[in-house]
């Protein structure tokens, strides 16, 4: 059995004098959810167990992200692979990569990490007009083949956007647009596909929340914002709803299929935007609400600029190819596991065949 250990802090630090001196969002005003500023801590396990086979066995793991608001504070894998290497992918994407040569025993992986992360508000005071954006977010203004830009979208954006003066009022607008437009729908598998164009241009306005986050980012890459989508998992309670994120009275969670898909926007001034078009529609649904209902109203109005952090946060990668280079490529995205035996992908949607569970802790 291999281990690989490549990160412990010192049970020394506490949560918030780890994260004190990254975190500068300024609460925009309070809540009515009572999410608060206190850091939130997560020990999450990973275990993957894929049948025995005579061709090589590969699998690529998105691992979370390191940012002012989400700190990996421990992380270690083991299991019986010929090897495994932690890899960046397009998009700085973090992927642990494992490859398993053929053999009459299962392959088996073990992931654990903690993750101390915080509530993230933005003051909308700082933002300005300019559009003169940095080289690193202007890869988030191009079309990919699941979120284009095209004349057609481009017109229909700029249709949403017409009474809009500046970069955030437009970035509302879309906003307002997506979630009373969109719709959840549970007959989607998984988080959804996310093809931005099919959704808006054949009006197949009900899906999932990657599929709603999608067109959200799409509208705005055609009005000339950056946007992207945020690939990630719910790990615990949360405070607005159990349709967002739900744990046990000891905030142990099984989290298998919690994949969930936010987006962020880019504003001069304010840097990256959070939003979470798609779980105003999940609250409305599961919740059997109304637009307006008192409730969406507060949530629609709360994650335009606030995430809620009881979830995990992985990469932003759209339609791009793995590393090493997989059978199947490009990828539309990396939210979940993603294996090959041999030239045959598996089905990272169904956990029972591909066999893999995600477990969380929330360390109080």
């Amino acid at each position: 059995m291999q281990r690989r250990t490549f990160l412990k802090t010192t049970a020394a630090i506490s949560s918030a004098a780890l994260l004190a001196p990254s975190f500068a969002f300024a609460n925009k005003e309070a809540n009515p959810f009572g999410i608060t500023s206190k850091p939130r801590k997560f020990s999450v396990a990973n275990n993957y167990s894929i049948n025995p086979s005579k061709e090589i066995t590969q699998l690529w793991v998105p691992l979370p992200k390191d940012e002012s608001y989400h700190k990996v504070v421990s992380f270690d894998y083991k299991g019986n692979f010929t090897e495994a290497k932690i890899v960046k992918n397009e998009y700085d994407t973090r992927v642990l990569y494992v490859k398993w040569d053929k053999s009459d025993k299962k392959s088996e992986l073990e992931i654990n990490f903690d993750v101390i992360m915080q509530e993230r508000t933005t003051d909308f005071s700082k933002a300005t007009s300019s559009m003169n954006y940095p080289s690193d977010v202007k890869v988030f203004l191009e079309g990919t083949k699941h979120v284009p830009i095209t004349p057609s979208l481009t017109k229909l954006a700029k249709d949403i956007t017409k009474n809009a003066k500046t970069p955030l009022a437009k970035a509302e607008a879309i906003y307002d647009w997506t979630v009373t437009t969109m719709f959840r729908d549970e007959s989607v598998v998984g988080c959804g596909i996310g093809d931005a164009q099919k959704s808006i241009e054949d009006k197949i306005y009900g899906g999932k929340c990657t599929d709603i986050s999608s067109v959200f980012v799409c509208l705005l890459r055609n009005v000339g914002i950056p946007a992207r989508e945020i690939f990630g998992i719910r790990a615990g309670q949360s405070k607005i709803s159990n349709a967002c994120g739900k744990a046990d009275e000891n905030g142990f969670a099984k989290i298998t299929g919690a994949q969930h898909c936010r987006a962020e926007f880019y504003i001069d001034g304010l840097a990256w935007v959070p939003v979470d078009p798609a779980d105003v529609t999940k609250v409305r649904l599961s919740e059997k609400l109304t637009n307006e209902d008192k409730k969406i109203k507060d949530v629609k109005k709360y994650f335009f600029g606030s995430w809620e952090m009881n979830w995990v946060a992985f990469n932003s990668a759209r339609d791009f190819v793995l590393n090493p280079k997989p059978t199947q490529y490009p990828l539309n995205m990396l939210g979940y596991p993603y294996a090959e035996i041999g030239e045959d992908a598996l089905d990272y949607y169904n956990a029972k065949i591909f066999e893999y569970s995600y477990t969380s802790q929330e360390i109080i």
